[in-house]
């Protein structure tokens, strides 16, 4: 079926579409008609533009959303250090922590569950580039927490955008455009500001997340495949408006900005927005939905057909930030081997494992839950015993990945690994290389015998 069959039943509605212009309100007539800030907004409300890109970015650039709250949000304290010392996912301003620039192929065995911590004390830096200060880059990270944020909570990153995609257990996410339930086989995003509340109704949970320190993601043009495939625009769903009404308990808004933990705090909710309408919002999507594009004659594709999101570099067709997904599929090229190909790229490749095993990696040591990493020219591909395999399989139609779900984060920037990814997770694996490519053996037989320029038949290979 093109969808995924979840464990965990959905419970909130949607709105569906990609970069869609929703409006949504929880009580009838909260959005004013025509007028975007009228003197006095319905019910007492108000106007609150919340922009997600320059006011004067093109047209079909920009991004914005309208709101309309029972206080703005700008009704806080001062924000104020918070947990200084221990708190920083932007390690390059640390005195004893750097990026590491390495060119090793690098692969982390599955990351350990957490259950002593909430969403935001979960967030490790794993690998990044770039600088959010600087609105340039991206940072890598994996999440794995056990509890639910405080009730009176919320938090935001003003560095940039999150890509979250879930490998363990559910997230239940209160934001303030409305809720989304997030499970594994889903991906979430939410834009740069948005204020959240992340809940975890079916106890641990653990993922990976690419924080898009520039831009914003955009599906991938089609080209000559067409109006369809790929991510189909109608499968993304926005959240509808919902709101509490608090204007009693003390509020805490957590903000990490430049990588650092802030914390104002505030005497009402900030899940006050009684409607909204615009571009700029959280939305989520089902990878099961997503319709593979292959060879259908010879030859392995190059990856970027299973792009689901992208967010381009100021030069067309070279992304700061791919996410590309491996589903189940169908392979049924002639004379071809079929996974991918040995290769070098001028892209940095981070994969993660979501469930299942991976067809290109079939040794074992690339699990759910673990990570590789093969940055800017570094040489990867199969592992020595998928190669043996495919190398010598009877080529009939044969479908892969079946109840298997990989993916990867790919950038054109040179990607460096924190103290915390190389050293303090304690899961990189030493033998790494040893595993994949060092038992590879050469395989070439010269031609005993040339005639008019051709090898004996019978000596080719």
């Amino acid at each position: 079926m093109p969808f995924t069959q979840f464990a965990v039943k959905e419970k909130y509605r949607y709105q569906n579409g990609f970069g869609s212009y929703h409006e949504s309100e929880a009580v009838e007539g909260a959005l004013p008609i025509g007028a975007n800030s009228p003197q006095k907004p319905p019910y007492g409300l108000y106007a609150e533009k919340l922009s997600g890109t320059a006011f004067t970015a093109p047209r079909h650039e920009n991004l914005q959303s309208w709101l309309y709250r029972i206080l703005p949000a700008s009704a806080h304290s001062p924000f104020e250090p918070r947990e200084s010392s221990t708190y920083n996912t932007n390690p390059e301003n640390k005195p004893h922590e750097k990026i590491h620039q390495i060119p090793n192929q690098l692969r982390w065995d599955p990351f350990d569950l957490d259950e002593t911590v909430d969403w935001v004390h979960s967030l490790h830096l794993v690998a990044g580039a770039g600088d959010p200060t600087m609105k340039s880059g991206i940072g890598i990270f994996i999440f794995a927490a056990g509890k639910d944020m405080d009730p009176h909570e919320a938090f935001y990153s003003a560095d940039g955008d999150f890509l979250i995609v879930p490998q363990h257990g559910v997230l239940d996410i209160q934001t303030e455009f409305g809720k989304i339930l997030v499970r594994p086989n889903e991906i979430c995003v939410i834009p740069r500001g948005i204020r959240y509340r992340v809940t975890l109704p079916e106890g641990p949970v653990r993922g990976y997340i690419l924080e898009l320190y520039q831009g914003h993601f955009s599906l991938p043009e089609l080209g000559p495949i067409g109006s369809n495939c790929l991510a189909n625009t109608r499968d993304f769903q926005a959240p509808v408006a919902y709101f509490d009404e608090d204007t009693t308990n003390t509020w805490h808004v957590l903000s990490k900005f430049a990588g650092h933990l802030f914390s104002a705090k505030q005497t009402h909710t900030p899940f006050d927005i009684v409607a909204w309408h615009g571009l700029y919002y959280p939305y989520k999507y089902d990878l099961g939905r997503f319709n593979t594009i292959g060879s259908i004659s010879f030859d392995h594709p190059d990856p970027s057909i299973f792009t689901v999101l992208t967010a381009q570099s100021d030069h067309p067709g070279i992304a700061v930030a791919d996410f590309v997904i491996f589903p189940p599929r169908w392979l049924v090229q002639e004379d071809t081997f079929r996974p991918p190909w040995y290769h070098r790229n001028t892209m940095s490749e981070f994969m993660g494992l979501i469930h299942g095993q991976y067809d290109a990696k079939t040794g074992g040591g690339f699990q759910p839950a673990g990570a590789s990493l093969h940055n800017v020219m570094s040489a990867h591909g199969p592992d020595a015993t998928t190669h043996e395999k495919a190398s010598n399989v009877e080529l009939k139609p044969n479908k892969v990945g079946e109840r298997s779900m990989a993916f990867m984060f790919e950038s054109c920037l040179m990607v460096g690994v924190t103290d915390w990814g190389l050293k303090k997770c304690k899961k990189v694996q030493e033998d790494y290389n040893a595993e994949s490519w060092e038992p590879l053996k050469p395989r070439f037989k010269r031609p005993s015998k040339i005639e008019n320029g051709k090898a004996d038949s019978k000596d080719e290979i």
